[in-house]
């Protein structure tokens, strides 16, 4: 890949990654409301007001109106910009320590990038799921949190919850972030890496970051889902008067209780929209990324 600074690579990933969230933010929504459906009932015991992807999609348009299909979707940028940000900065310094030129150096880079990149962009992501989880009682499916902005919702946490409250729920992001860090940033490499080799396309064809982030999203949903759908359920849970989660003491207790009183495949609830939502934005956001890498590479050298 091209050889740019960590700060440089701060601004394109999280500029990438902002660019694919435009486009895949429905079908977090999508996701969202059906992982949270059902929630800690035996499957055939609850009613389903989403039934699949395309049902879904039509049931949120009519709930909610066609902007529904977009809720969250500042505080998705907000979370896209900050996680990103400092998880592609990070990789790009393990990058330049040599790290991933080691045998699964890759894939720590990548972990190790995704944890930190998770913790920082935590309160956004709670944000995100708790405004996206909203809608119409006819049509709710989890805990209703009624919160009218993403700037209305950092107070009320705050004030409710305290500074503490904003990452709560930080123990199943990490985790979440690292094996999909880890899975999407050293399969990418060696995806396109592998494409070059063949010599199917031009070596510094768009495509070839494409057939990469392709490849490279199936590797990132067959793995991240469960922790997905661990994630949603504990930012998306009611809180105590101390705020303590009221039906998931962490991420173990989530999984838990999830599997025994939905069964294991609940864990991976929403898979369908999460690879149309997780594979599109892979491949959007490692496209662009690997793009604008090489005209910032250009230009630095141009520079130079």
């Amino acid at each position: 890949m091209e050889a740019v600074p960590p700060a440089v690579d701060l601004v394109l990933g999280a500029s990438a990654c902002c660019l694919a969230c435009f486009f895949t933010n429905p079908l977090e929504v999508v996701k969202t409301r059906l992982q949270l459906q059902g929630e800690l009932q035996a499957r055939g015991t609850y009613p389903r007001p989403y039934r699949g992807f395309v049902a879904a999609v039509v049931a949120v348009a009519r709930a909610d109106g066609l902007w529904g299909l977009q809720k969250g979707l500042a505080a998705g940028l907000l979370y896209q910009g900050l996680m990103n940000g400092v998880r592609f900065y990070c990789y790009s310094l393990t990058c330049q320590t040599g790290l991933a030129q080691q045998p699964g150096g890759t894939i720590v880079a990548g972990a190790i990038a995704g944890a930190l990149g998770a913790f920082v962009g935590s309160p956004a992501y709670l944000i995100k799921t708790q405004l996206q989880a909203q809608t119409v009682a006819t049509m709710a499916v989890g805990h209703q949190h009624h919160h009218q902005s993403v700037l209305g919702a950092l107070e009320t946490i705050w004030q409710q919850q305290g500074l503490a409250g904003l990452w709560r729920g930080v123990g199943g992001a990490v985790p979440r972030v690292m094996v999909g860090s880890a899975a999407q940033l050293a399969t990418f490499a060696s995806a396109k890496a592998w494409v070059q080799e063949q010599q199917w396309l031009p070596e510094d064809s768009w495509l070839v970051a494409l057939t990469g982030g392709m490849i490279s999203s199936v590797a990132v949903v067959a793995v991240m889902t469960p922790f997905d759908v661990v994630s949603t359920r504990l930012y998306n849970q009611p809180v105590d008067g101390a705020g303590r989660g009221q039906l998931y003491g962490g991420l173990a207790d989530c999984l838990v209780k999830i599997w025994r009183q939905e069964g294991p495949l609940a864990l991976y609830k929403g898979l369908g929209p999460s690879y149309l939502r997780l594979g599109p934005h892979t491949i959007l956001s490692m496209l662009f990324w690997d793009e604008l890498r090489k005209l910032a590479g250009g230009a630095q050298q141009q520079g130079t």
